[in-house]
């Protein structure tokens, strides 16, 4: 018979991750928030609490634990706020994993107990402004120069979580490791073998320029921004993994990470209910409390079954992951039920605070502008059914 409660260490985990959120995330993130602020001293907390090393063995100065572990993690910090929790989640399963899952003995080393400490974040530069759900349309180039035994790399990439703050150290890049052949009019496209391999590229390196952050709608806590690299060269030892592997590094990367966004929004989602449930106990309309409207209870019953689902769904894809089972549908899967949860609860949470849900004082007002890109990131709803299609045996 399935057991879907926690074990103690994991229940132990959930309640000091939740006690954190709500006595020291909660109470100042707001400010954070409206100011476009990275909230530095949060993330050094959460380092000193070792969750930037949950996942990762203790050799390399993690916590010994596991991805069921930080995606636990990650939910309980997203109920109270989202620009802290994709800080964990881009700064664990993007910046860091990579160097675990594939790197050399010696990458491990030098990087992932700085990662893994918090003391560092690492960012992962994938999309490109022509290359977002198409990912695989690489146009950033990196050259192999047989001279100096050095990758020099030319591009841009784009909305790069975690590449732009003070204690960012490097950025991983996948990149054409294979020169683009030449259209007869002169322009480059896609030649016969794309090889797209990925290199660490450390912050500080010439050629390595990062711009100001984007001004967004949501997630204003967190470092975004548009990475260029002109004639950057960085040592041959920096290849992660094998050359020509890039593009599969980064499917299993994004597999793995729609675990964490599935338990981030369903984080987002639950934060929902809790808000709402408290307001509607405490605002009267026409002589009693809003919650004593079967109106409001039926929304808020349905948020709370959104939620719970959302929840299922993604401890069931990070139960496979652990379990070393194909997880790649249900990872799916629960990034799509759950991000539409969020943005649905999102809705509902602010029509229920009513005028106040318009107000950036109550978090609700969080919620909403956080919950949109959930649909988008690491995934669009649409790539995420294509996915499943695909593994049901569908194809176009």
């Amino acid at each position: 018979m399935l057991d879907h409660r926690l074990d103690s260490e994991y229940e132990e985990l959930r309640r000091t991750v939740a006690e954190f959120a709500n006595d020291v995330v909660a109470p100042t993130i707001g400010d954070f928030y409206e100011s476009g602020e990275f909230p530095y001293e949060i993330v050094k907390e959460m380092g000193r609490m070792g969750l930037f090393g949950l996942p990762f063995p203790e050799e390399y100065g993690g916590m010994g634990g596991d991805y069921f572990a930080l995606c636990l993690a990650l939910e309980e910090l997203a109920r109270v706020d989202s620009s802290v929790a994709i800080t964990l989640e881009a700064g664990v399963s993007l910046g860091a994993m990579p160097i675990y899952r594939f790197g050399t003995e010696e990458q491990k080393r030098e990087w992932l107990p700085r990662l893994a400490g918090g003391e560092m974040l690492g960012a992962f530069g994938l999309t490109e402004p022509e290359g977002g759900s198409d990912a695989g349309a690489t146009r950033t180039t990196a050259r192999f120069d047989e001279a100096t035994r050095e990758w020099v790399i030319n591009g841009t990439k784009c909305f790069i979580t975690n590449s732009g703050t003070d204690i960012t150290g490097l950025v991983t890049v996948t990149a054409l490791t294979e020169p683009l052949a030449r259209s007869s009019e002169g322009g480059p496209e896609a030649s016969p073998k794309r090889e797209i391999s990925s290199i660490i590229v450390p912050v500080g390196t010439p050629g390595f320029t990062v711009s100001k952050k984007y001004s967004k709608v949501g997630w204003n806590a967190s470092d975004t921004r548009e990475l260029s690299f002109t004639d950057c060269r960085v040592p041959e030892a920096n290849l992660l993994g094998q050359r020509g592997r890039g593009f599969a590094q980064f499917l299993r990367i994004l597999d793995e990470g729609r675990i964490a966004i599935a338990a981030l929004a369903t984080g987002l989602a639950q934060g929902c209910v809790d808000q709402s449930l408290s307001y509607a106990a405490t605002r009267r309309a026409f002589g009693r409390p809003i919650g004593s409207n079967q109106a409001i209870q039926f929304k808020i019953a349905d948020m709370e079954m959104r939620a719970h689902l959302a929840r299922l769904a993604w401890r069931d894809a990070a139960s496979r992951l652990l379990l070393a089972e194909p997880f790649k549908k249900e990872a799916a899967i629960a990034k799509l039920y759950s991000s539409e949860a969020a943005v649905d609860n999102a809705r509902e949470a602010t029509q229920i605070h009513g005028g106040y849900g318009f107000m950036n004082e109550y978090p609700v007002a969080r919620f909403w502008r956080d919950s949109k890109i959930l649909e988008i990131g690491e995934g669009t709803s649409e790539v995420q059914r294509m996915l499943i299609a695909r593994e049901l045996g569908m194809t176009s």
